[in-house]
């Protein structure tokens, strides 16, 4: 499947060759694939889910980096199954905070005046949409920020009668409705779109199996609103916006092969970070809700010191874990029990672990758990006054320049410890890409500083932070690691001394 993405071919036929079930709106997308080298969905390009404006390094320690929800505008005539399609994408997704926002909950309030003549008021028009409260809703949402999103009462006819429903900011932002294509506003805040496309006669027997069973409407109100207002509100407005869709989705939920490869993009995206994208030696482990909850208890100010120190071993095995993973292997040859030949790889041989003191150190003990009797030095860098420029202490391996090297540090906040630690391991002859950094945590200002100092290492986090605050405290962070692991504070300090 891999090797068909470097097929030279036209949008339209390259798809039909891998899903003949699902198309695009080809002439845009074709005209994209000409003139673009961005980033690749199943063979073609996607319209809108690649940035115009590459975001550039900085080294900044006042910068900020945050990262922006992936928004989803699911579109289609009413009953195609839009719903359906945006619930089997929350549920395959149930790793990543995702948040579901229908066009339905910002329905204008009827007046008086219309209430008495409901039954010709036309719900499928634009202008049955607050459309200005709706981009203001996702502007907030888009910058971070949480909202009450109203719910709608079709008895009643207004969103005030409901509790709004409280909404949070999360990785993922699902927008749903008939019309969330008609006011290009609201398209410009869309990475990916996505319409539904059913056949009338489904979505007409769906519309009345719904209104009868779960509205009590006559099946004679059904078909003369159908037929007054519905149909010809798909044909003057819904359906012409089909061209503004990146992906177009036939018989909607029913099309699990279609929406296995939305979901498949969308974690691709997902799972690369914006500094990813910047720095291709950067690797934040995949998200899972066990990462995420263990990142919850050690973040906590009020977590007992047990379990820090429990799930603060449970997150540093995974980096570890992770970061062997980018040392060279060589092919090796095993018989097995059966007598079969196995043909797999052999763990790199020549390679040593480096602790900064002595945060650092609460690395160790995961990295020998994962590699048998390896060698483990030590540097101490003073970290206050100087901001974390001067070398106190270091006792390396003599044969270090051979090895690969493992650097620990849980936090990275401002980079200039972990400059000085990589510049030491250079000038004992350790070349630049046989350095692997490894922490928990990592600011997008230190980020950017040892990347660009350093663009041959590797680094290897769980999580991107925030960023930094005025006293350069990694935010949200988890307060002075070290300290909460040892069990110290600044009033009662450990004396440890190194020989």
């Amino acid at each position: 499947f891999k090797d068909l993405l470097f097929f030279q071919q036209s949008a339209s036929q390259l798809f039909y060759y891998l899903i003949p079930e699902v198309y695009m709106a080809s002439k845009d997308v074709v005209r994209l694939i000409e003139a673009s080298s961005g980033v690749h969905f199943s063979g073609f390009h996607l319209n809108g889910l690649h940035n115009s404006e590459v975001e550039q390094p900085t080294t900044s320690t006042t910068e900020c980096v945050q990262r922006q929800p992936f928004v989803i505008g699911v579109a289609g005539g009413a009953a195609s199954g839009k719903t359906t399609v945006c619930d089997l994408i929350i549920e395959q997704l149930h790793d990543q905070r995702v948040v579901l926002v229908n066009q339905d909950s910002f329905y204008h309030n009827l007046s008086e005046e219309e209430l008495k003549r409901v039954q010709d008021y036309n719900f499928d028009h634009p202008d049955a949409f607050d459309t200005e409260k709706l981009i203001s809703t996702m502007e907030n949402l888009k910058d971070g920020k949480a909202v009450d999103i109203p719910k709608y009462d079709f008895k009643s006819y207004k969103n005030k009668t409901l509790q709004s429903r409280r909404v949070n900011p999360s990785d993922v932002i699902l927008l749903e409705g008939i019309l969330i294509f008609h006011d290009s506003r609201v398209r410009e805040m869309m990475n990916m779109k996505i319409f539904v496309d059913t056949d009338a006669d489904v979505r007409l027997a769906r519309r009345i199996r719904r209104d009868t069973v779960e509205k009590g409407r006559d099946i004679g109100q059904v078909l003369d609103q159908y037929s007054k207002f519905v149909k010809p509100a798909f044909d003057d407005f819904i359906l012409p916006t089909k061209k503004y869709a990146d992906i177009i989705i036939p018989r909607g939920g029913d099309n699990h092969v279609a929406i296995d490869l939305i979901v498949q993009h969308i974690r691709t995206k997902l799972g690369q970070h914006d500094l990813c994208k910047i720095y291709p030696n950067l690797y934040v482990i995949q998200s899972t809700f066990q990462i995420r909850g263990m990142h919850t208890l050690i973040r906590d100010a009020n977590i007992t010191k047990h379990d820090f120190v429990f799930y603060a071993d449970r997150l540093i095995r995974l980096v570890v874990e992770h970061g062997l993973g980018h040392l060279p292997f060589t092919e090796k040859q095993v018989t097995t029990p059966t007598g079969s030949v196995y043909t797999g790889v052999d763990f790199c041989k020549r390679l040593c672990g480096v602790s900064v003191i002595r945060s650092g150190e609460s690395m160790e003990n995961a990295l020998r758990a994962c590699c048998k009797g390896i060698k483990i030095g030590k540097i101490l860098i003073h970290r206050e006054g100087d901001n974390g420029q001067q070398l106190i202490y270091e006792k390396l391996p003599n044969d270090i320049s051979d090895r690969h090297v493992l650097l620990l540090d849980p936090i990275l906040g401002t980079g200039n410890s972990a400059v000085e630690a990589i510049s030491l391991l250079i000038r004992k002859g350790v070349p630049e890409p046989n350095i692997i950094f490894l922490n928990l945590i990592s600011a997008p200002q230190g980020v950017h500083v040892v990347c660009k100092k350093f663009p041959r290492i590797k680094i290897v986090t769980s999580e991107i932070e925030i960023g930094l605050n005025e006293e350069y405290r990694v935010i949200p962070g988890m307060g002075e690691f070290g300290d909460r692991y040892f069990g110290t504070d600044d009033d009662d300090q450990e004396v440890i001394t190194y020989k």
